[in-house]
């Protein structure tokens, strides 16, 4: 059954929510939050993935500033997660990424997906960590865009998403041309099964891709 652990990092303790597989796991995964914390949705991601084969960590960032923390999917809510991970910042949470992945390592090959913020320090994962990672709706990305990638990694963006324009999107095509960037007719968040922005048919469609990714680069 899934559940919390206590995650050891550099940085002091972080509870993240494990889920395993059935069997033996295939590979291992670090999913990454959105600035809402490791909610019930992130939780439901780590469990999906965990149903493909993969040991899952879902590790809650937050616990780093405020333990148990959960937002809202409202204003207040969007308004406290930005300055959350304005204070967490890129290369604390890139810290706890690599504490994961040093957790899953004896499953094999690890890898990361992550959702907006989490996105972009996915992204990052594939920079510094090594970690083939894919990365969805990530609006911070574009200033790493010119870091070099020392893993593969894939992006998914939504055309109706007025946090990333189209030129943003076009940066990760011109700067880093041979990673593959999907465009989904739909907004930001289209992935979260909760709330007005869900779109099922381009989550389906960049969740297939994200798996035939994962199965390329995490055996």
């Amino acid at each position: 059954m899934p559940n919390w652990i206590t995650l050891p990092t550099p940085l002091g303790p972080v509870r993240a929510w494990q889920a395993l597989p059935s069997g033996n796991p295939r590979a291992g995964l670090v999913v990454i939050q959105e600035i809402f914390g490791a909610n019930a949705h992130i939780r439901h991601v780590a469990e999906q993935y965990a149903g493909e084969g993969y040991a899952v960590l879902a590790p809650s960032f937050f616990d780093l500033i405020e333990p148990d923390l959960q937002l809202d999917y409202d204003a207040d809510g969007v308004s406290r997660g930005k300055a959350l991970v304005d204070e967490l910042g890129v290369d604390r949470a890139v810290t706890v990424v690599e504490a994961a992945a040093a957790v899953l390592a004896p499953y094999g090959k690890v890898g990361t997906v992550g959702y907006c913020w989490g996105g972009t320090i996915a992204m990052l994962a594939a920079q510094r960590l090594r970690l083939p990672s894919a990365s969805y709706y990530g609006a911070r990305n574009v200033p790493f865009l010119d870091a070099a990638f020392k893993a593969p990694a894939i992006f998914h963006f939504g055309d109706q998403d007025a946090s990333i324009p189209a030129a943003a999107v076009a940066a990760h095509r011109e700067k880093q041309p041979d990673l593959p960037v999907y465009v989904y007719p739909a907004d930001h968040a289209f992935n979260r099964e909760v709330g007005m922005h869900y779109h099922p048919a381009s989550a389906n469609l960049a969740r297939e891709r994200t798996l035939a990714f994962f199965s390329e680069n995490l055996r």
